[in-house]
């Protein structure tokens, strides 16, 4: 991993276990207090308490139309606090510009990030739901950022794919530290390669094809629109058979170094797991088994073989 140091993350501060809920209690989530809580440097956030709602409070609710929604409280409809947590939103946006990754709390009218409850002023819930307030301001100021829901972390495919964008971000961050070239960019989309091969294949090639347009003095005109496709191609999770894909072509740089016998084992397990018998930590372990005997420069600094932090155990649950 090319960073050493901790990526910061915002986060839901009822998700740390802090008793900030409308009722004063919390949604701990173990997932990231536990497992994460090592790799990250979280900083939590709860806007209805920093906007001076208070503990406890009457709890709020997103009403009117699902795209532009106005936060009211369920017992005095005449408490609108849809400007506050807007204004919270855009300030928090601004302090917090060091962040690799946003995770909200599901269902919130503040912090939810979809499918968040709107109802009709009868007090009817409508069908389409809508973004909590101050998720929307944060992403708005933020759109490339990583951002997911405390729920759909636990789902094994999603999980991997926040932290794969997660850790892309702190990348970026630390090349915008060194300064934009073009051989920089080229640099860091070489290292992409393949996994951008096993989110998106061709938005590779589009992307590839961007750089190729790049004069020397270029990279900080195309820099950011390289990134904000490269965020938006890796958001789309890697499925069994581009992961197969790319593990056929990486293999395929030792088909002259291995002899029968360890080309068939390497088929064989790319093959089981494509049939989703084996994780894809099974084939991976066996590549980088062959990568360390049989060392390759540009197969060595490809960021597919370890998007984030191996004692994580992502790839051991896709």
């Amino acid at each position: 991993m090319p960073n050493v140091t901790k990526p910061r993350i915002g986060i839901s501060a009822c998700l740390m276990g802090a008793e900030v809920r409308y009722n004063g209690g919390h949604k701990e989530s173990r997932l990231c207090t536990h497992s994460l809580a090592e790799h990250f440097d979280f900083v939590p956030v709860c806007p209805e308490v920093a906007i001076g709602m208070g503990i406890p409070r009457q709890p709020i609710r997103l009403v009117g139309d699902a795209q532009h929604p106005q936060a009211l409280g369920t017992v005095d409809a005449s408490v609108n606090v849809t400007a506050p947590l807007a204004a919270y939103g855009e300030q928090m946006a601004a302090e917090l510009d060091d962040l690799c990754g946003y995770i909200f709390m599901h269902k919130s009218p503040s912090c939810g990030l979809e499918r968040v409850k709107v109802y009709r002023d009868n007090g009817a819930p409508q069908h389409e739901g809508g973004r909590g307030i101050y998720a929307e301001a944060f992403c708005a100021a933020h759109p490339d950022l990583p951002v997911e829901e405390d729920g759909r972390l636990c789902d094994a495919v999603l999980r991997e794919n926040f932290m794969v964008r997660v850790y892309a971000y702190a990348d970026w961050q630390a090349l915008l530290r060194e300064g934009l070239s073009r051989r920089g960019l080229m640099q860091f989309h070489s290292r992409y390669k393949y996994q951008l091969m096993a989110n998106n294949p061709l938005q590779y090639k589009v992307l590839g094809k961007l750089l190729g347009t790049m004069g020397r003095s270029d990279a900080a005109e195309i820099g950011p629109r390289y990134f904000s496709e490269l965020m938006a191609a890796l958001k789309r999770c890697a499925t069994r058979g581009t992961h197969s894909n790319v593990l056929q072509h990486l293999s395929g740089y030792f088909k002259r170094s291995l002899d029968d016998a360890d080309r068939q084992e390497m088929q064989h397990l790319i093959e089981q797991y494509r049939l989703g018998i084996v994780p894809l930590v099974v084939p991976l372990t066996l590549l980088k088994h062959h990568l360390r005997l049989h060392p390759d420069p540009y197969v060595s600094q490809q960021v597919y073989l370890q998007p984030h932090p191996e004692n994580l155990s992502l790839r051991n649950a896709i």
